[in-house]
């Protein structure tokens, strides 16, 4: 059923998408690659089929990385690199450790491509950003054409991006700030956070919500409260909305019903302004989220991109390539 489901969420939304005009990096274009590993999408596409396969809940993972990614220093795989001497890795900040997952998988991805292409041509940064359009399509959402060519950063931050990661806690404000920080409206806001059609989250990071919060359907309150009790098991996982593991328009709806999970969700479905007529909208209408979500998704990844002969195609995802 979840199957035939995702086939008309897909049919739905392509004929969305046909009609729509998609803005393109000046810097970017989805053809970078035909010359150089003309097998590379191809490649991507399939190694990510086979970890959603493997684990649903990898989709989720693997769009979360791209969005991490780019809120920190842009979308230049920075979020990838492990610790070392020169590298306070993106991967110890707080929104970070312990909950930020896929690594793994664009290892393999890497390792795939690289052998697709004969030589490390194609970017970690761009692996990590076909690889949230392919996550997206493999649960039942859209497909978009991604703008390509960036290249890999040689640093991270920490400090960045325990600043610039939107917190589970903000207020609409806060979260409004955040993402104009990034060059991102309201609309993307929202849109963006439609993501969260997928995946689960930890129960420290709603804990607060289903104890002491007033707008929250209290039926609601008390399902995430069997799971997440006032104190200790902060690793329990709760989802997002009610169906995590497909892309659809459920988690717009269960905002109207004050059933956001996270106090930040709710946050978008409160005050009764631009937020509210937006989540109202996508919550009726699979198309108009289709295609924001699409628009705003390739906003996104134009974000302080890396270019030409800045940066580097890193050999090793992790690793700064060392100059010998």
């Amino acid at each position: 059923m979840a199957l035939q489901g995702s086939f008309y969420i897909c049919a739905f939304f392509a004929l969305a998408l046909a009609t729509t005009a998609l803005p393109l990096s000046a810097s970017l274009s989805p053809y970078y690659y035909d010359k150089t590993c003309p097998n590379a999408l191809k490649t991507i596409k399939s190694a990510v089929e086979e970890a959603v396969r493997e684990e649903r809940r990898m989709g989720a993972s693997l769009l979360r990385l791209h969005f991490h990614d780019c809120f920190v220093l842009g979308c230049d795989a920075s979020v990838l690199l492990d610790p070392a001497p020169t590298i306070d890795s993106e991967k110890n900040a707080i929104p970070n450790k312990g909950s930020l997952r896929g690594f793994e998988v664009i290892d393999k991805i890497k390792s795939r491509v690289d052998k697709a292409c004969g030589k490390p041509v194609v970017s970690c940064a761009d692996i990590v950003a076909v690889a949230a359009r392919d996550s997206v399509v493999a649960l039942g959402g859209p497909t978009w054409q991604v703008p390509l060519g960036r290249r890999d950063s040689t640093t991270a931050s920490r400090t960045l991006a325990n600043r610039d990661i939107p917190s589970p806690f903000l207020d609409l404000p806060g979260l409004i700030d955040n993402f104009k920080r990034q060059g991102l409206d309201v609309k993307d806001l929202v849109a963006l956070s439609g993501g969260h059609t997928l995946g689960f989250s930890r129960c420290k990071n709603f804990r607060e919500r289903i104890y002491n919060e007033t707008n929250i359907d209290p039926i609601f309150a008390r399902q995430r409260q069997a799971t997440c009790p006032r104190k200790g098991h902060d690793g329990n996982l709760a989802p997002l909305d009610p169906t995590p593991a497909l892309f659809d328009t459920k988690y717009f709806s269960s905002l109207v019903m004050r059933r956001g999970l996270l106090h930040s969700d709710q946050e978008l479905f409160k005050y009764g302004g631009q937020a509210d007529s937006l989540v109202s909208a996508y919550s009726r209408y699979a198309g108009a989220f289709s295609k924001d979500f699409v628009e705003s998704m390739i906003k996104m990844g134009n974000i302080k991109l890396l270019t030409g002969t800045q940066g580097q195609i890193r050999v090793n995802c992790r690793k700064v390539n060392s100059h010998v």
